[in-house]
């Protein structure tokens, strides 16, 4: 019968061979795991899927070739209480979501003015004053299509403005990739010279200086080859990008390993006038853009790495940072970057099938000449052949 799941999964694009099928056939007839369902699943993902890559696609393919029986995952758990809550509290009827007006950039900010200048309590729910819980552009907690945070945390993700003090934290450069090959994909961009001093055996050399010489040792040494590639990598850091900090710590340091000659700063949502290196001095430690242009040759490869998701007001519109009052606009510091440094490439955490949903992924795009790649291998690989070319 597992003659037809082999299949199956061969159909699904999963690289399967003859070998590890016979591995899981053997691991099944000496009775490794149990009857069960589970314990099936986890022996034959193990046996037959190399890349982790490809889990998804054995998810699927297990789930359609199983269909009608037991399925592979228990689903008995009750959902938590509060994650259900939090879900009630958020849901609007089209009716009220038809009815939550966008003010447009300008018109919110004003209208924020006067609120201050009238409200003199604390409000929860409702639609016109700063609170919690309501559709009121102003606060935290509720829905609205776009608005100003102000306190608490966010939830929808539709601000176009936030105020509070918010503290980052730092990728980590020594974690360790979760796989290899992301690792590998990164190594296309590598390119190696002889560098620095004599250090390292020169075996064809030595054995052609040595024949000369009568077969006397002529010991010859030349300088290690090392990679002369320049990178600089710009990271978004907070709010969305919360949610993608274990791939881009696994990318960082990854980075850090291949690329010898590597600067990186952080920036938040949109590139502005300063950025930063450590998130907890971000404020009293700010390194002005303009001198970051100037301080690298235009030979040295940009790449971005940000999930581009925000209010288009904040890559279009002075003053559009969530955080402070930009002068100029993000696609304005953008352009001088892709202008300096010619070979350039943004990576975006978020999954690329929702890239269509995100205004600000669309605008990040065009800027960029649509050289926005997802961090997976395939998207990897395709970065490193445009920052080669």
């Amino acid at each position: 019968m597992l003659i037809d799941f082999f299949f199956t999964l061969k159909d699904a694009k999963i690289p399967v061979s003859i070998k590890e099928f016979l591995t899981l056939l053997e691991a099944m007839q000496q009775n490794v795991i149990t009857q069960s369902m589970d314990d099936f699943y986890y022996l034959s993902r193990l046996t037959l899927v190399k890349d982790e890559a490809h889990y998804d696609k054995f998810d699927r393919a297990f789930a359609q070739y199983f269909k009608g029986i037991n399925g592979a995952f228990e689903t008995s758990s009750a959902i938590p209480l509060d994650w259900l809550v939090k879900r009630m509290e958020r849901e609007l009827s089209d009716e009220q979501k038809a009815a939550l007006e966008k003010f447009g950039y300008d018109k919110l900010m004003d209208r924020l003015q006067e609120l201050l200048k009238e409200q003199k309590e604390r409000h929860e729910g409702g639609s016109k004053w700063i609170g919690t819980g309501g559709t009121s552009p102003f606060g935290n907690g509720g829905t609205n299509p776009e608005g100003v945070r102000i306190g608490g945390k966010g939830g929808n993700r539709t601000a176009v403005k936030v105020w509070e003090q918010r503290s980052y934290k730092d990728y980590d450069t020594e974690r360790e990739l979760g796989t290899r090959n992301i690792k590998v994909a990164l190594r296309r961009l590598r390119r190696f010279a002889r560098e620095g001093a004599e250090e390292e055996l020169a075996l064809d050399q030595t054995i052609r200086a040595t024949a000369n010489n009568a077969g006397y040792l002529d010991i010859r040494m030349q300088a290690e080859r090392r990679n002369n590639v320049k990178v600089l990598m710009l990271f978004d850091v907070g709010g969305t990008m919360d949610d993608h900090i274990e791939r881009t710590e696994e990318l960082f340091s990854a980075s850090k390993s291949e690329f010898k000659n590597m600067e990186f700063y952080y920036f938040h949502n949109c590139v502005y006038d300063y950025l930063w290196k450590n998130n907890r001095r971000r404020n009293a430690e700010r390194f002005p853009t303009w001198d970051v242009l100037r301080k690298y040759k235009p030979d040295t490869k940009l790449i971005f790495v940000g999930d581009a998701t925000m209010s288009p007001y904040e890559i279009l519109q002075p003053g559009g940072s969530v955080e402070y009052n930009n002068e100029e606009a993000g696609a304005e510091w953008l352009a001088r970057f892709t202008h300096a440094f010619p070979k350039f490439a943004w990576l975006n955490p978020e999954p690329e099938g929702l890239w269509q949903y995100r205004q600000s992924i669309g605008v990040i795009r065009q800027l960029m000449n649509d050289r926005m790649f997802p961090i997976t291998l395939d998207g990897l690989e395709r970065a490193m052949r445009v920052l080669s070319k």
